[in-house]
């Protein structure tokens, strides 16, 4: 028998063909068109009329939440920065809808100018079309509420509650704290704040500016649904953001206070640091500014006149302002003489009030002279003469090379930006600098801090403290610690060595009665800085501005602008140094009645407390 065996397609009729492949294409489409079909059911039967609703009327926006910056705090633990509440009125242009009305209606209820809103939507629309644009920074609590009761009368308009910064004490440790403002282009730019949005606000000076990265936090963002008013209706999903750490300074803010008003109306700059572990108890600089004129934008007569003033008020002089040593150099000048073996403690030079040297005459100041002067005496009394010889005899190249060893010419490693470097001259950076050779009479001019010398009044103040404890050059702290928002400590500030500085005990001893002497010595320049119980040790300088090269009028006699300026730098107490401070009044003419008393009452404030550091 045989079998049937199945028609190949080739052998079927073609109708039959066909109808079987229409039948297998039915069993694979008819499900997926039965899904479809469900699906829509689902949607538009069942779920219609609720999303109906979020089509027609609503939207999902994600919102950032930004973090509470950290806190700063002194060394006691008294509040310096917060932040406090600000109600900030913003218009999202998407739901503006009519814009004009909504416009006119922010104007009214706002009082500013309609046009002046107009610059600040134009100025920022590019890049905030679902974000708010800030209108009024900082409302009152009586126009939130009048704005919250005619809130349908401003479609898009926002209120958001902002942390905004709060300088508790306004205008002190302004240069060490700085200030915040919005995020530049430029600095958007940069790898460090490349996470960074436009309209952030960052520190743009100060600690706020070097601790950018402790205080910032993390933000956080919440997913909201608005109405078609732009109006919240539901929050779907929030993530809470992380507040900055908090940081404790090194800083006594009495003391901070008392500096800042010692120097009040004068330009200058005062610096008290511990001398065993570089922490600064003080750093002032006059004159000063607020930082809460910058919370809101600073408004730009405010910015002229701070631009403006001669006294330099943004710039902050302890470490940015470079000046002449003067006499405190005299120091470095001893210290070489000594290290390499031209003078020693029974060393004499006759001082007859001048030192002549070729065709011209290197004046003292005092016009009478000193007589037989050696080492201690001359710091005691800052002979001229006496250290012109001494640098003769060491020349340029040596001088430099300690200075340098003492931090001269080089940033003291503070963490602040801007700090300047100072200058230390030597014969190889005349010739690159200026294609000539030294001259030996240069030399006369750099022995005693004048010439080309440059420092910072931390510089000195870095220096009185390597002198105080024996030969270590410590980099000055600013930061005890910093602690997060729960009080634990992540990060604790501790003494940082730069290098250790070889001098013989010998040395180190002359040097140090020298610098006893002119405070306690019965001829020394600054004996109107002598506190009773307290033994201090220190060094006058008067800076020229007007050359003695020329004849003039006497110092008191000139234009404010050409009196020199008056230096002290000491350390104290002498038996066992705890701090070291550094003062230069700008044209203060001598740093023996100028410098010296507000360094005398700094260290009067540190040992005594209390109440004197917080007399005004």
């Amino acid at each position: 028998m045989n079998p049937i065996k199945p028609l190949l397609p080739s052998q079927m009729p073609e109708s039959e063909w066909y109808r079987r492949r229409l039948l297998v294409s039915a069993w694979i489409v008819l499900p997926v068109f039965a899904a479809l079909f469900f699906r829509l059911f689902f949607l538009q039967i069942i779920e219609g009329e609720n999303y109906r609703l979020l089509s027609e009327n609503n939207c999902i926006r994600l919102q950032k939440i930004d973090s509470p910056r950290g806190l700063i705090y002194d060394r006691n633990g008294t509040l310096l920065v917060d932040n406090r509440p600000s109600y900030d009125v913003g218009l999202v242009l998407k739901d503006a809808r009519p814009l004009e009305p909504a416009l006119q209606n922010l104007s009214l209820y706002l009082g500013i100018a309609e046009a002046d809103i107009d610059a600040v939507i134009e100025r920022k629309k590019q890049y905030a079309a679902l974000r708010p644009i800030t209108v009024k920074e900082n409302i009152s609590r009586d126009v939130l509420a009048f704005l919250e009761a005619n809130r349908y009368d401003i479609p898009g308009m926002v209120i958001d509650v902002r942390l905004k910064r709060h300088y508790v004490f306004p205008g002190i440790a302004a240069h060490v704290l700085g200030y915040l403002g919005e995020i530049s282009a430029g600095e958007m730019a940069m790898e460090r704040f490349m996470s960074y949005r436009r309209g952030d606000t960052i520190g743009k000076y100060g600690i706020e500016r070097s601790y950018e990265d402790v205080l910032k936090g993390s933000r956080g963002g919440r997913q909201i649904v608005v109405d078609a008013k732009g109006r919240l209706s539901t929050v779907l999903d929030t993530i809470p953001s992380i507040p900055g750490a908090n940081l404790f300074l090194t800083l006594d803010i009495a003391l901070q206070r008392k500096a800042e008003s010692l120097l009040k109306g004068w330009a200058g700059a005062a610096c008290v640091i511990e001398t065993h572990t570089g922490k600064v108890l003080a750093m002032a600089s006059s004159p000063g500014f607020n930082p809460n004129d910058f919370i809101d934008g600073i408004r730009r007569d405010q910015w002229d006149q701070l631009t403006k003033n001669a006294g330099r008020p943004l710039e902050n002089k302890a470490i940015q302002a470079e000046y002449p040593p003067a006499s405190t150099y005299k120091i470095i000048t001893a210290i070489a003489g000594l290290e390499e073996g031209v003078i020693d403690e029974r060393t004499v030079f006759q001082c007859p009030g001048y030192l002549k040297f070729g065709d011209r005459e290197y004046r003292c100041w005092r016009k009478g002279g000193h007589g037989s002067v050696h080492v201690v005496r001359a710091i005691a009394e800052s002979c001229d003469v006496f250290f012109y010889q001494t640098g003769l005899r060491l020349g340029v190249d040596r001088l430099a090379a300690y200075a340098k060893a003492f931090g001269f010419g080089s940033p003291t490693g503070i963490r602040l930006d801007g700090e300047a470097s100072g200058l230390i001259p030597t014969a190889a950076w005349k010739k690159r600098k200026t294609g000539t050779s030294w001259q030996q009479g240069e030399t006369f001019s750099v022995a005693i801090g004048q010439g080309y010398n440059l420092v910072t009044p931390l510089q000195n103040a870095v220096m009185m403290a390597a002198i105080a404890n024996g030969g270590y050059l410590m980099t000055p702290v600013l930061v005890e610690r910093i602690e997060n928002p729960d009080g634990d400590v992540i990060e604790e500030g501790k003494p940082v060595v730069r290098g250790r500085i070889s001098l013989s005990s010998k040395t180190l001893s002359l040097v140090q009665k020298g610098l006893w002497e002119v405070v306690n010595g019965p001829s020394g320049t600054a004996r109107n800085a002598r506190i009773p119980d307290i033994a201090i040790a220190g060094k006058t300088g008067t800076a020229q501005v007007f050359s003695r090269k020329t004849s003039g009028p006497d110092e008191g006699q000139r234009a404010m602008h050409l009196r020199s300026h008056a230096w002290f730098v000491a350390y104290a107490p002498f038996d066992a140094p705890k701090i070291a401070v550094s003062v230069i009044v700008e044209h203060g003419e001598h740093g023996s009645s100028a410098a010296a008393p507000i360094a005398s009452e700094l260290i009067r404030a540190y040992f005594q407390g209390g109440e004197d550091r917080n007399d005004e």
